[in-house]
C-alpha cells in the first residue's frame, strides 16, 4: 500500500470509529477523522468537522480532503430514537449517505467507499418484515449506495455487520451487562443482573475483527456488493450472562421478564468475506473479557 493514501473516516468518535482510526494508522494510511464537534484524537489523525446532513458542508469537506478511500461509519444507531424522531434517522442515515456519495461523484470519482449498513436492514420486497424506522433508514442507505455504484459506476462497497462488541464505550447489551457487573464487583449495586429475554439470540463479533474486515473490503471488495461482517455463530443472552459469570469472582443473580424468543433470528454468514482472506481472531469469551477489563479500568 502507498503510505500516502488518504482515508476519510466518518463517525470517528463512535465505538467502531475509535478502533478504526487506530487500526488504519497502524496500517500506514493517512487518516482524516470526521466529527460533528471538536474531538481529541492522536496527532497522526487529521480532524475535520462536518455536518453530513448539510449538502454544502459535505461538498466542501470532500473538495478539501480528496480522499482515495472513505469508511462511512457515521449514523444514528439507536432503534428507540428512530421511533421518537424517524425523520432525523432518515436524514442522518440515508440523506447523509447520498450527500457523501454525490460529493465523491463530483469531486473524487475514483475514490473507493465502504458504506457500513446494519444487520437490521430488511428486504424491500417484504414490507411485513419492517420492524422500526431505524431498519427503514439503514435499508434506504444501502439502496442509495448500490444505486450510486450502479448509476454512476462508482467504487462503492457495502458492509452488513452483526452486533459488534469489544473494549470501549458502547451502548450494546454486552457493554451494559459488563458495566453492571463491574459495579457489583465494586459493591456499588445489588448483585442482580436484569435481562429482558434470556432466549434472545444474536450474532456477536469483536469490533477489532470487524475493522480488519473493513480494510479488506476497502481494498478487495467488489463495487455494489453487500458483505456480511459477522462471526457466523449466534449466542443467547443467557449464554452471555453465563460467560460473564465465568469471568468474574462474584456470584450474581440473573432476572428475566421473558422466557421465550419473540423475534426471528436471521442467520448471517461471512462466506464472501472469508473468500477475500478474512478470518476471525477474537473469540466470544475473549471479547467479553476485554469488555469487563475496559470497564474495570474506566468504572464510574
Amino acid at each position: 500500500m502507498n503510505l500516502q493514501e488518504n482515508l476519510l473516516i466518518t463517525g470517528a468518535t463512535g465505538f467502531t470509529g475509535i478502533h478504526a482510526y487506530n487500526h488504519f494508522i497502524k496500517q500506514g494510511f493517512k487518516v482524516t477523522a470526521v466529527g460533528r464537534k471538536p474531538i481529541d484524537l492522536p496527532k497522526k489523525v487529521h480532524v475535520e468537522y462536518c455536518e453530513l446532513t448539510n449538502k454544502n458542508d459535505v461538498k466542501g469537506l470532500i473538495k478539501k480532503i480528496k480522499p482515495q478511500y472513505v469508511l462511512h461509519l457515521a449514523g444514528q444507531n439507536h432503534v428507540g430514537k428512530s421511533w421518537d424522531d424517524p425523520i432525523s434517522s432518515l436524514e442522518t442515515n440515508s440523506l447523509a449517505t447520498a450527500h457523501l456519495l454525490d460529493a465523491l461523484r463530483k469531486e473524487v470519482p475514483s475514490c473507493k467507499s465502504l458504506i457500513v449498513g446494519s444487520a437490521l436492514q430488511f428486504d424491500l420486497k417484504e414490507l411485513s418484515t419492517l420492524s422500526h424506522p431505524y431498519s427503514l433508514s439503514k435499508t434506504l442507505q444501502v439502496l442509495i449506495a448500490q444505486s450510486w455504484a450502479s448509476l454512476y459506476n462508482m467504487h462503492v462497497v457495502i458492509a452488513k455487520p452483526s452486533n459488534l462488541i469489544g473494549p470501549g464505550a458502547s451502548n450494546g447489551v454486552c457493554s451494559i451487562f459488563a458495566q453492571n457487573i463491574v459495579k457489583m464487583e465494586e459493591k456499588k449495586v445489588e448483585k442482580v443482573l436484569e435481562v429482558n429475554n434470556l432466549y434472545d439470540r444474536r450474532d456477536f463479533l469483536d469490533v477489532r475483527d470487524a475493522v480488519r474486515a473493513y480494510e479488506i473490503l476497502l481494498t478487495k471488495g467488489e463495487s455494489g456488493e453487500i458483505y456480511d461482517v459477522t462471526s457466523g455463530k449466534s449466542h443467547s443472552l443467557g449464554e452471555v450472562t453465563q460467560t460473564f459469570k465465568a469471568l468474574t469472582n462474584i456470584d450474581f443473580e440473573v432476572k428475566s421478564n421473558l422466557t421465550e424468543k419473540l423475534e426471528q433470528f436471521v442467520e448471517m454468514k461471512p462466506l464472501k468475506l472469508i473468500n477475500l482472506g478474512w478470518e476471525q481472531e477474537f473469540s466470544f469469551s475473549s471479547s467479553l473479557q476485554d469488555i469487563l477489563n475496559f470497564y474495570r479500568q474506566h468504572s464510574l
